[in-house]
């Protein structure tokens, strides 16, 4: 199974919540940059073993936290193989590893049969991490692509008509960001610059009426942008240099450290990754 990456086209993050997570409001589009994942079943009962071609992942991922919560909410105890071929770097805000995981899920309850419905399936992806909501709602839809106001921890899914009018390069700087860093980074931030208080479905409202604008009006703003690019001066060059190439729009994603930007036209995206050859790495995607 295809398993998709993500950009946040904007991002609003709040206080930190009681429950220690943040919330959040965010514009989320899939775009063509894909993982493989592969499932099939095998006679070693309770053991879920990943096999990733690419990268080296830790014990416990997001695929084995996605077999451990499938099996406690369904009671089965079928033992599987999963094989990943990844293309989506780690650490670069583009969902990666929540996609494999809601691949997986996808996946694994079309072997056993478990026909898990809609919200059983979100049971399982509270128990995974936030993103792996979306991915999720994106699978289940079948739309390619597929974008949506994510708000919450990530839990609340409001499709959106997703956009094909604009073409995407995609900047690795070269440096990994952990979600774990990125939010440290951005408390720091924000104790010394307070957000304002502008409540939550006024951001989400805003966003969704920036969605629908020509993209060359698009002026989203991702919180984590500043203080991570601050941190590694890097991801603050790429920006830079996807604007100076041409880009109407370019941001961070997510929590970083992948850039993109956006065209309008597929010949100037082209000319752009032509002029960044040899000091970047890059990837289009349409």
């Amino acid at each position: 199974m295809l398993a998709p990456a993500k950009l946040n086209l904007g991002l609003k993050v709040f206080a930190r919540r009681p429950d220690g997570f943040h919330a959040l409001e965010s514009v989320f589009t899939t775009v063509a940059l894909y993982d493989e994942v592969t499932v099939t079943l095998s006679d070693k009962k309770n053991i879920c073993t990943v096999m990733c071609e690419g990268m080296v992942l830790p014990a416990e991922n997001t695929i084995t936290k996605a077999y451990k919560a499938f099996c406690v909410l369904t009671g089965m105890d079928c033992g599987c193989t999963v094989k990943v071929k990844k293309r989506i770097p780690a650490g670069g805000g583009l969902g990666g590893g929540s996609s494999d995981a809601s691949s997986f899920l996808k996946s694994i309850d079309t072997l056993c049969g478990t026909q898990l419905t809609a919200q059983e399936f979100d049971t399982l992806c509270a128990s995974v991490g936030s993103d792996v909501f979306f991915f999720m709602h994106a699978l289940l839809s079948g739309a390619r692509p597929f974008a949506a106001l994510v708000g919450g921890r990530g839990e609340q899914i409001e499709p959106l008509v997703p956009r094909s009018d604009f073409c995407v390069l995609l900047v690795f700087p070269g440096v990994s960001v952990s979600t774990k860093e990125a939010y440290a980074l951005l408390d720091d931030w924000m104790a010394l610059h307070p957000p304002s208080h502008t409540a939550p479905a006024e951001v989400r409202s805003a966003l969704q009426l920036q969605f629908m604008q020509p993209v060359e009006h698009w002026s989203f703003q991702n919180d984590f942008t500043a203080p991570v690019a601050a941190h590694h001066p890097r991801i603050q060059k790429a920006l830079a240099v996807a604007r100076e190439c041409g880009a109407v729009y370019a941001n961070m994603s997510g929590s970083g450290a992948t850039v993109f930007g956006i065209f309008t036209q597929k010949k100037e995206a082209l000319k752009a990754q032509t002029k960044m050859a040899g000091q970047w790495q890059t990837v289009l995607v349409v």
